[in-house]
């Protein structure tokens, strides 16, 4: 009944069934992978962010080499902006706008140097491509509060003189021509004591687990859903199959019948009694013939 199955056409669904189906799974996989790392960067963020703050001679190997789980630790840090080395950072989007992101390295009294992104400032108006004007930073030994964000990579683009087009640390250091520690940088929270100007905050990151689970899920469906439609074709095609046969079977014996009776004889047709005729029948015959 399912032999056509093995057809070369069924069989080139199946494996077009097999291909999407394999593909959908690939795509829920992926889905719930980014899950994953949204989990983990959740967890790194309640665990972290609000927690209080270490020393810096806690955090010394952290600045050299991030540890994940370590990231939005909250560090403290005792020291002096270096003005002069001052940067913005270009294509730095927050809330959907477009702006720039303020890095300062920050000499410790320790004498290593760290960076500090002291936050955000929009696009300006006056002169494209460059803030309308850029927070200094305070001046003399102050304590800043950072969270520890791992470094980026260097981008294949340039950026005007004054500007980075990523944090990518080695880079930075390299410009300003003395050593940085380049394993991580602050975000800043807070500065004893306060500039007049700050740039704008960052929020805290999001905590919302978002629709991976949700895409994985309806994926991981589209992939059993297309065996279940070739298993629909194929009964579908089954049914379809027997139907006709069966139709061919009723023809064909109907058409043996009607050649049997066509070739038997046929039987002499029985004649009609006469009905006997009534008098006034016989009356209305005499009057025909005298011609009235």
């Amino acid at each position: 009944m399912y032999r056509f199955l093995f057809s070369s056409k069924w069989l080139g669904y199946l494996l077009l069934a097999a291909v999407f189906a394999t593909g959908c799974v690939f795509l829920g996989r992926w889905q719930m992978d980014r899950r994953a790392e949204t989990l983990a960067e959740i967890q790194r963020v309640t665990s972290n962010y609000s927690a209080a703050p270490i020393s810096f001679s806690d955090a010394k190997n952290q600045f050299r080499q991030l540890d994940a789980s370590k990231e939005w630790t909250q560090v403290e840090l005792r020291g002096s902006y270096d003005s002069a080395g001052q940067r913005i950072v270009r294509n730095r989007p927050l809330n959907g706008q477009p702006g720039y992101e303020v890095v300062v390295p920050f000499r410790l009294v320790s004498g290593e140097t760290v960076v500090i992104d002291r936050g955000w400032l929009p696009i300006g108006n006056n002169n494209p491509g460059h803030p309308d004007s850029v927070p200094a930073p305070p001046s003399g030994q102050i304590t800043a509060v950072v969270r520890l964000k791992h470094g980026e990579p260097a981008l294949q683009r340039g950026a005007p003189d004054g500007q980075l087009p990523s944090i990518d640390l080695p880079a930075y250091s390299a410009q300003l021509g003395y050593p940085l520690l380049t394993g991580a940088y602050g975000q800043l929270a807070s500065e004893t004591p306060p500039a007049a100007e700050m740039p704008q905050a960052f929020p805290m990151p999001s905590v919302e687990e978002g629709t991976h689970l949700s895409y994985s899920l309806q994926w991981f469906a589209f992939g059993i859903l297309m065996f279940v439609g070739f298993g629909y074709a194929a009964r579908q095609q089954a049914r379809n199959a027997a139907i006709d046969a069966e139709d061919a079977a009723t023809s064909g014996a109907g058409g043996d019948t009607g050649h049997t009776a066509a070739g038997a004889r046929r039987r002499p047709p029985v004649p009609r009694k006469r009905k006997r005729a009534t008098a006034e029948e016989e009356e209305d015959a005499i009057l025909d013939a005298q011609g009235y």
